[in-house]
This record gives C-alpha cells, sequence and structure tokens, in this order.
C-alpha cells in the first residue's frame, strides 16, 4: 500500500513541478527589473554582494536583499534590503543604510509603487526630492534622514495614503513645510529637524488625524509663531521645536490629553506661561532661553511623570515654588531636574530643603544674593543640565569561571542560570526621538515591551551599555541571548535579523522611532545563510504553491481515479492506527482533549506559555475551558509514539497515584499531535529555585 502511496506522490510531483516552473516563470514587472538593473549599474559592490542581480528573475531567483509579493496576480517588489554591504557610489533606491552613497534619488523610484519602505538615512545623498515619490501609494516609511538632499519637500507627499513615518532631519531641505501633508491619513511620525526650512508653520497640520510626533528643531521659521490650532492635534506626543526662530506667545496646549514632551526652547517667546495643567504624561518641558515674563505657574506642580523642568534665561520673577516637586513621588531611580538659571527669581519658601533625587538650579536669580547657608549655597553654583551621557554596564560580583574561548561566548548577566555561557547576537538601535530624558526609569518598559514584540523572554536581552547623542538621540547596544541553550538555532536568527531589519515591530510611544545601526552575527557569520534574507515572501511562494497544487490536482484527476480505491484501504488502516488511543483509552477521571482545545488553553502556545522544555517536548501552561489551570506537555515531532505505544503510557500514568506526583488530567492524540495533560504545579520546579529563577523563599515542608 506505500508502494501505491509512493506512486501517487510521484504523479502529483510530476504535474505539479512543471505548474510551478512556470509560475515562478512569471517575471517580475518589467519596469521593476529595469528600476533594478538601473540601481545596480550605479552602484560600486567590491565585496559582490549584488553578482546574482545579473541572473535569472528578481522575485524568483532569490536576488540578494529583494522581498517580493503577489500583488493582484504579479509578482512585485515590496522591499530592498541591502543593509550593511559595503555599497558605494551613486543612489539606489530602498534600504540602503549607512552605505555612503552619493549622486540624487532617481525619479524611477517612483515605478516600483509595490514598494512598501525606502530607507536611504546615512549617506551622502544630495540632489533634490523627486515628486515621483509621491506615486508610492503601499509606502509605509520614507527614512532620508543624515543627508545632504536639497530643495523642497514635495506636495505630492500628500498622496502617500500608507505612510506612517516620514524622517527628513538632517538635511538641507529648504522651503516650507507643505500644508498638504496633513491628508495623509496614517501619518504618525513627522521629523524634518536640522533642515533649512522657513516659513510659517502650517497651520493645517492641526487637522492631521493620526500625528504623534512633531519633531522641527534647527530650522528658520523667522516671524513665524507657534499656531493655536495645534492644541488641536488630540493623537500628540511629543512637540519639538527648538531654536526655530520663533516669536510670540506659547499657546494653551492643556487640551492635548497625550502630550508628554514639550520642548520650545531657543526661541524668541514671549509673554506669560500658560497656567492651565498640562497632560499628565508630560516627563520632558523645555522653555528654557526665550523672552518669557511673568511667575512661575503652580501648574507645573502634580506631573507625576515629570524629569526634566527648564526655564533657564527667560525673565521670569516673583518665588520659587516649592510645590513642583512636594507634589511629586520620586521612587526608585527616577530623578526630577528642575533649572530656574538666570531669571529674577526673589524668594524662596522658608523650609526649602528639596529631596535628594531633586536637582534644583537657581545660579543668576536675585535669591542667590538675598539668602545664604545649606542648602542654598549649593543650588546657586552655576550648572548645565546634561542628561546622564552614558551608561556603560558593570561588571557582575559574581565569581565566574571563564567561558569557552571559541564561539565568542560570554555571561549572560540575565540569566536564571548563574554563570551561563552563551553566543549573542549584538544590535546597534537609535531611538530617534524619545519622550522621555531620563532613560533609567525606563530601561525595564523597554526591555519588556522589546522582547515581548520580538518573543523573547526578558532574560534574553541585556543592553550593554547606551549613550545620549544631539537630538537628542539614543544610541544603545543590546545583546540577544539564545534561551537557556548556548547557540541560537539559524533560523531564529534570520527571523530576528528580518523582523528588526524590516521594521516589524513597533515600541510603545514613549521611546518613539527607531533605526537599527548594525546587526552583529560575529560567531554566526559563516553559518548564516545569504538565500535567507532574499525571494519571494512566504506569502508569495504559498500563493504560488496553492496555485500549482491547484492545477496539479485538476490535471492529475484521471491519476487520483485508477489509484484511490487501493490508496484509500490504505488510509483507512493508516487513520484506524492513529486512532488507536482515542477509541481505546477509557478510564475513569481520564479527558480525551482536542487539538483545539488545546491550543486555545495555551493561546495557540504562546511563548509566554511556555514554563519548561525537555527532550520529549515543550510544557506549557494552559487554561481549560472550565477555568482548570493545567500543565500541557506537548511531544516533539520525534518524540511521537506509535499509537499503541502512546496508549499504554496514558493507561499507565492513569495508575500512577502519590501525593508527591502531579496527576494525569488527560490526553490529546490527533492531527499528528500527542499531549499530556496533567495538574499544574503553580510554585515552578526544584530547578527554577535553585537557579534563582525564584525570589520566594523555598520551604522543605512545600513539597514533602
Amino acid at each position: 500500500m506505500v508502494t501505491f502511496g509512493g506512486i501517487f506522490c510521484v504523479v502529483i510531483l510530476a504535474v505539479m513541478l512543471p505548474c510551478l516552473d512556470v509560475a515562478l516563470g512569471q517575471s517580475t514587472d518589467p519596469s521593476e527589473v529595469d528600476a533594478l538593473g538601473a540601481i545596480k549599474g550605479s552602484l560600486l559592490d567590491p565585496m559582490n554582494n549584488l553578482e546574482n542581480w545579473n541572473r535569472g528573475d528578481p522575485c524568483t531567483s532569490n536576488w540578494t536583499g529583494v522581498f517580493c509579493h503577489i500583488i493582484n496576480d504579479a509578482l512585485h517588489v515590496t522591499e530592498l534590503q541591502l543593509f550593511k554591504r559595503n555599497l558605494s557610489g551613486t543612489l539606489a533606491p530602498e534600504d540602503f543604510m549607512w552605505n555612503n552613497l552619493t549622486g540624487s534619488i532617481p525619479k524611477e523610484i517612483g515605478n516600483i509603487t509595490t514598494l512598501k519602505l525606502i530607507l536611504l538615512n546615512g549617506n551622502q545623498l544630495s540632489g533634490f526630492l523627486p515628486d515621483e515619490i509621491g506615486n508610492l501609494q503601499n509606502l509605509n516609511r520614507l527614512q532620508i534622514d543624515q543627508n545632504q538632499i536639497l530643495g523642497p519637500i514635495p506636495k505630492s507627499f500628500a498622496n502617500l495614503r500608507h505612510v506612517k513615518h516620514l524622517h527628513m532631519n538632517n538635511n538641507s531641505l529648504s522651503g516650507k513645510i507643505p500644508s498638504e501633508l496633513w491628508r495623509i491619513p496614517l501619518l504618525l511620525h513627522l521629523l524634518v529637524d536640522n533642515n533649512n526650512l522657513s516659513g510659517p508653520l502650517p497651520t493645517e497640520l492641526a487637522k492631521a488625524p493620526a500625528l504623534k510626533i512633531f519633531q522641527a528643531d534647527n530650522n528658520n521659521f523667522s516671524g513665524s509663531s507657534i499656531p493655536a490650532t495645534y492644541s488641536n492635534i488630540k493623537t500628540l506626543l511629543k512637540l519639538s521645536l527648538r531654536n526655530c526662530n520663533l516669536q510670540g506667545a506659547i499657546p494653551d496646549l492643556s487640551a492635548i490629553s497625550e502630550l508628554g514632551y514639550l520642548d520650545l526652547s531657543w526661541n524668541k517667546l514671549t509673554g506669560p506661561i500658560p497656567t492651565n495643567q498640562l497632560a499628565s504624561n508630560i516627563t520632558t518641558l523645555d522653555l528654557s532661553h526665550n523672552m518669557l515674563n511673568g511667575t512661575v505657574p503652580l501648574n507645573f506642580s502634580g506631573l507625576p511623570n515629570l524629569q526634566l523642568l527648564s526655564v533657564e534665561n527667560n525673565r521670569l520673577d516673583g518665588a520659587v515654588p516649592s510645590e513642583i516637586w512636594n507634589d511629586i513621588v520620586l521612587t526608585g531611580n527616577r530623578s526630577l531636574v528642575l533649572d530656574f538659571q538666570n531669571n529674577s527669581l526673589k524668594t524662596i519658601p522658608a523650609a526649602f530643603n528639596p529631596p535628594q533625587n531633586v536637582t534644583v538650579m537657581l545660579y543668576g536669580n536675585p535669591v542667590c544674593g538675598n539668602s545664604s547657608g545649606a542648602p542654598i549655597d549649593s543650588l546657586c553654583q552655576p550648572q548645565s543640565v546634561n542628561q546622564q551621557t552614558s551608561r556603560q554596564q558593570q561588571d557582575s560580583s559574581l565569581i565566574c569561571s571563564p567561558c569557552p574561548s571559541d564561539k565568542n561566548y560570554e555571561y549572560n548577566p540575565s540569566s536564571p542560570i548563574p554563570c551561563f555561557c552563551a553566543v549573542p547576537l549584538g544590535v546597534g538601535i537609535r531611538l530617534k526621538s524619545p519622550g522621555i530624558t531620563d532613560f533609567n526609569p525606563y530601561e525595564g518598559a523597554f526591555g519588556d515591551s522589546t522582547t515581548s514584540l520580538l518573543k523573547l523572554y526578558i532574560y534574553q536581552l541585556h543592553v550593554e551599555h547606551y549613550i545620549w547623542e544631539v537630538g537628542p538621540r539614543l544610541n544603545m547596544h543590546l545583546k540577544l541571548f539564545p534561551s537557556n541553550t548556548s547557540l541560537f538555532n539559524m533560523s531564529e536568527v534570520v527571523r530576528l535579523q528580518h523582523v528588526l531589519a524590516g521594521w516589524e515591530i513597533t515600541l510603545p510611544d514613549i521611546f518613539g522611532p527607531y533605526e537599527l545601526l548594525n546587526f552583529t552575527l560575529g560567531s554566526y557569520v559563516d553559518e548564516y545563510p545569504n538565500e535567507a534574507s532574499s525571494g519571494l515572501s512566504k506569502t508569495a511562494m504559498g500563493a504560488i504553491l496553492a496555485s500549482a497544487i491547484a492545477a496539479a490536482f485538476a490535471l492529475s484527476a484521471v491519476a487520483t481515479v485508477l489509484i484511490m480505491r487501493r490508496r484509500s484501504r490504505h488510509r483507512s488502516r493508516t487513520v484506524s492506527k492513529r486512532s488507536l488511543s482515542r477509541f481505546s483509552v477509557k478510564i475513569d477521571g481520564v479527558r480525551c482533549f482536542k487539538f483545539e482545545e488545546m491550543a486555545r488553553a495555551t493561546n495557540n502556545f504562546d511563548l509566554l506559555a511556555q514554563v519548561g522544555q525537555g527532550g520529549y517536548g515543550k510544557v506549557y501552561r494552559g487554561t481549560l475551558d472550565d477555568g482548570e489551570i493545567v500543565a500541557i506537555k506537548r511531544a516533539h515531532e520525534d518524540s511521537l509514539q506509535g499509537s499503541k505505544e502512546f496508549c499504554t503510557e496514558i493507561e499507565l500514568l492513569s495508575r500512577l497515584h502519590h501525593r508527591n506526583l502531579v496527576s494525569l488530567v488527560g490526553y490529546c492524540d490527533e492531527a499528528d499531535e500527542q499531549m499530556l495533560v496533567y495538574e499544574y504545579m503553580p510554585n515552578g520546579t526544584l530547578r527554577d529555585h535553585l537557579s534563582c529563577k525564584y525570589t520566594a523563599t523555598l520551604y522543605y515542608s512545600n513539597f514533602i
């Protein structure tokens, strides 16, 4: 019977493969092939990374860095990822970050209308932005920052219906910010700082439906004021207009309920500071180096997340309000900096004694001459507001024997297993517009969110060091460790690289957008598959295979009829054999579960539900439909038993009853899955406690 099954497979494959060749032979859209050819012709490729761009079809021949999807029954290029491949020369469209590219952006880029990412930051591009970029209706992210691009921002960008990120900072763009940009329905981040933009700020941005970050520092909006209508941008999290030659009064922004970061420093703003209470999310409020007058308003108190308040170099008078720090509870590593330097503040409260984690700066105020003694003398020394410029991870006091010298093993400082050696991946990222001034209190939240998005455990991420850069931007070096094993398998390395390089994760809003600076393979470099980062996406390949299989099914109908009777007898015996346990196990108290019930209980076997792993398979914590919490032991494919053996195991386990043994609740044996369901032991395993994974005390009486 197996022979006939094999013949059937051969028939199907013989018919299917020509169909697959036809599907794969469908060439990529010709205009996109031409565009890729023009790109390659303009680049210098000393390492021959693009050598296979001369062979076959881009989408079906696995051109390096080319990703495709099937759109409207045709193959289209959707991504180019050529990050860190030592390319140089004239610009080529898409993901060519940090490659020393020169020249201008070709208008032909507008012909690849299926593009989703254009990542050209960190090169030496010049020239103008082509209007044709506005044709890219599927574009999600445009990053052209840190180049030398000239000229205006095209109004055609308003046609980018799916774009979420416009990162155009650190160039030489000039002219006005197009008022039409408010029409981009999904726009989240508009970064245009460090350019030569001029003219009034567009009032129409107040109608932007999704805008979260507007950063336009270091431009010259001479004579312009901050539009009062910006208070209507209800989604706004960060507004940064530092050193923009702005005039007039500060508008009342208290209606922006999510506002967390406001920087209006180094302008020519006048008048009093608005007295309405700002959003409780505020971490940073910088109004320094203006011409503001009046008093320091009491509405600066009661802001629970405040990290920095700076009103340095203004014309404020009156008293120093101690309410600002008295109404905030600062715990752990949280701190608060209050910079009142170089104003006209004359008095301080009688009981003036800021806590240790509050820094008050009073230099250059009359109060320093009117009062003396501690603590006022120390507060009247000239100081500067410096973010913690860097943090290098301190060596652990734990004494461990050296790790193996090969493959760059090192200790995972966060591992629940002390002195555990593993080979990490290195990841350099930069937070381009963070909504915080001090990273320390948020490092835990950053680790939690990043590992969750990457589908890793929290102990697999180690923030080795970080440094604040001009912007301010936060440059971070991370290490990713395998989960309690010494090495990542290569499929996991490829997955992590693609997720990070393809911007497939979105950090919480407070961290703003990030950019990938490097992905260091280290000891994994020799095994890293070049083809893993190119070719058809899984979706596209799946669609091609589905089409080929459908065609093969139609053409092989006669062959199917000829052998169906013989094959059906074989299948009936196979099904009978695989179903033996389901029909034979009839034991009181032992339940038979369907696969769907097990998937539902574990949220589709989510990584976060996994509580253990062994040679047999993985163990998950699950909640059954009736609310009972259980431990589900799922067999690896190579651990599957014959149904008779599995049935015997179930019968044996069901007879074992002892107060020191967990009881068998049930089993699952279907769809090539074998699972055993036990009662759940909530206090973890003995190994967990011995490895310090749990901090709770282990009492001997709990386990006897």
